[in-house]
């Protein structure tokens, strides 16, 4: 038996591994198969070279909870080690074996992919075991040796007996860790981390993981049922997605994986970002992909596997890299290529889908200007009939019917069809379109396709009186005096909030609302913005709602309440005009709403 002190630069290596070099103490377990996987595939890549002349065999892995014992073990059928190589591997920390066998065995290793990077895999385990011992024999004609050390710089190693080749790791959990002896915790975590590990894992006598994932596989191999089966084992409780993105890069980086657009809830977190997976080599590193995937498709769904994206040395973290800015490129590319050919090849589909779609269009338009490039082809415009446009299109249909007496071409838009559905009627009489803009981040979409148009605007159909947002021609003469606008808006001052409305007369149409309540356009849509995370215009929330009451000087009912000469009832007529426009506004609430409902009732039995 031999006894040694464990070459490290540092007498404190444990505890720094335990605080700060692992996170999450229960990433010790996917070290440990990883490693295990390691050991397998050198074995079949030796094997492939000729170096190994002893059966592969079942090469599985097993994980084994003694909850009497208090002990884990992760066993393994692979390359084991000889007693030179227990010292030079696991001795002098931070040698790294996988990347010196990579260089020795870069074309055999292909097909068989090495997860290793860093030697310091192994001593994840003393996280959670207050004493380590592993029993390795090698592929090579050599004697099995144990190892066994209690956390410190010492160990001890020695020639012992084991019939098979391969590598048994037990851990003797610490009484603070003792949540992994459990077995339900251990299935959770080889769940997470190892579900897709190209060697089979057995646990409790069950095969934990698929070893030939989709993403592994030719696209020509695969069928869309496949596809969607694979979406449901990565996400059980969800509808089939929208549509799958097979992405397969080996130049000028490895990249393989499939991204997928889902459905969203109506209710659903949009913003929630953690559903892609990242792997390296088919093992679970994290769920926060922010920098390799850009930050608009962080809201699909899918695994991204690539060797070649730098992490930290204890995997968990990204690292900065040139690599990593041409992957965010790539996978932006490919995603904008899918779906200019889906909407090319098959627009009506395309169309079905798009209210689930925008909301990743859009948000790809507004934080990537090279997606916005090749997203102004597909992107889609819905109008209140249910119709489809590209911008072009759209342009092409309004104009020049929608322009005012400036040339300035007026989108017309609502954002709740039915609230607004006088409005929008009183627009189509007039012959013109409104679309249909009722998305989270519709407000920044507007602000910013605005901004790249010539010459043109939107306009929320309740900003305004109609022939106000698409003045076309000098405005028709009221029939009102001076003196009676002042009357009128006397009356109401006295009945609404002063500091609240703007009172404004406007020549319309005797047929058009007496009474209309409007908001700004950009003071409303800046307040949007600022809701839905603006930033610049955080500022508009300290700003009070301010609304502006459009009476129609040219209708009936503003000129009969005029003429009555009783001042309690000619409030109370004005009142329920303003009401009314209220009501259609929806702003009509609480005591106001219960009053105007007494009012009518009381009108009925007059009558």
């Amino acid at each position: 038996m031999a006894a040694g002190k464990i070459s490290v630069h540092s007498e404190n290596i444990f505890p720094i591994i335990k605080k700060f070099l692992y996170s999450d103490h229960e990433i010790f377990l996917r070290e440990l198969v990883s490693n295990a996987v390691d050991a397998t595939q050198k074995l079949k890549t030796l094997t492939i070279a000729g170096e190994n002349k002893t059966e592969v065999g079942d090469a599985n892995i097993t994980v084994a909870v003694n909850k009497e014992a208090k002990t884990l073990t992760i066993s393994d059928c692979g390359i084991g080690m000889t007693h030179d190589e227990v010292e030079k591997y696991i001795n002098q920390i931070a040698f790294s074996g996988a990347e010196e066998f990579l260089e020795k065995y870069k074309n055999e290793s292909e097909n068989n992919p090495i997860i290793g990077h860093f030697g310091l895999g192994f001593y994840s385990a003393f996280m959670v075991a207050g004493k380590v011992e592993f029993i390795t024999k090698s592929y090579k004609d050599a004697p099995a040796v144990k190892w066994t050390c209690d956390g410190s710089t010492d160990y001890t190693l020695e020639e012992t007996e084991k019939a098979e080749r391969g590598t048994e790791i037990t851990l003797y959990i610490n009484d603070d860790s003792e949540e992994f002896l459990e077995a339900a915790r251990i299935k959770t975590m080889l769940d997470k981390y190892c579900k897709f590990l190209p060697v089979t894992v057995m646990f409790e006598d069950k095969a934990i993981n698929n070893t030939q994932p989709a993403w592994k596989k030719k696209p020509a191999d695969l069928t869309t049922e496949d596809y969607n089966a694979f979406y449901k084992e990565l996400y059980p409780f969800n509808d089939n997605p929208l549509f799958h993105i097979h992405l397969n890069v080996d130049y000028p980086f490895n990249l393989t994986g499939v991204l997928y657009f889902p459905k969203h809830k109506p209710n659903a977190d949009l913003m929630q970002k953690n559903k892609i997976q990242l792997y390296c080599n088919q093992v679970f590193v994290t769920d926060n992909v922010e920098g390799i995937v850009p930050e608009f498709l962080t809201l699909m769904h899918g695994v991204i596997d690539s060797p070649d994206i730098p992490l930290n040395v204890s995997r968990s973290y990204l690292q900065s890299d040139g690599n990593v800015k041409k992957i965010s490129s790539h996978i932006t590319k490919k995603v904008a290529d899918k779906l200019e050919e889906i909407f090319n090849e098959q627009r009506a589909d395309f169309e079905t889908k798009w209210d689930d779609l925008n909301i990743f269009i859009k948000y790809g338009i507004l934080s990537d200007d090279k997606f916005y490039d090749r997203a102004k082809n597909f992107c889609l415009l819905k109008n209140t009939d249910g119709k489809y446009f590209t911008f072009e299109e759209y342009k092409t249909l309004i104009q020049p019917n929608q322009e005012d007496k400036d040339k300035r071409t007026i989108y017309l838009y609502t954002n709740d069809a039915v609230a607004h559905h006088s409005l929008v009627e009183a627009a189509k009489n007039r012959g013109y379109d409104v679309l249909l803009m009722n998305g989270p981040l519709d407000s920044h979409f507007l602000n910013m396709i605005e901004q790249k148009m010539e010459n043109a605007s939107f306009a929320r159909i309740d900003a305004d009186v109609i022939d106000n947002l698409i003045n076309k021609t000098e405005k028709a003469k009221s029939t009102l005096t001076e003196e009676q606008e002042t009357t009128i808006k006397e009356v109401i001052l006295s009945l609404v909030e002063k500091d609240k409305y703007t009172i404004q007369f406007e020549a319309m149409q005797p047929t058009d609302a007496p009474v209309t309540i409007a908001q700004n356009e950009f003071m409303r849509r800046m307040k949007e913005m600022s809701a839905t995370g603006g930033g610049m215009y955080d500022w508009m929330n300290t700003m009070p709602e301010n609304f502006n009451m459009i009476i129609n000087a040219n209708h009936p009912l503003v000129n009969k309440v005029l003429n009555i000469s009783e001042s309690d009832m000619q409030k109370s007529s004005m009142q329920h005009i303003i009401d009314l426009a209220l009501l259609e506004k929806g702003m009509l609430k609480g005591p106001a709403l219960t009053n105007f409902v007494k009012r009518n009732i009381d009108l009925m039995n007059q009558g």
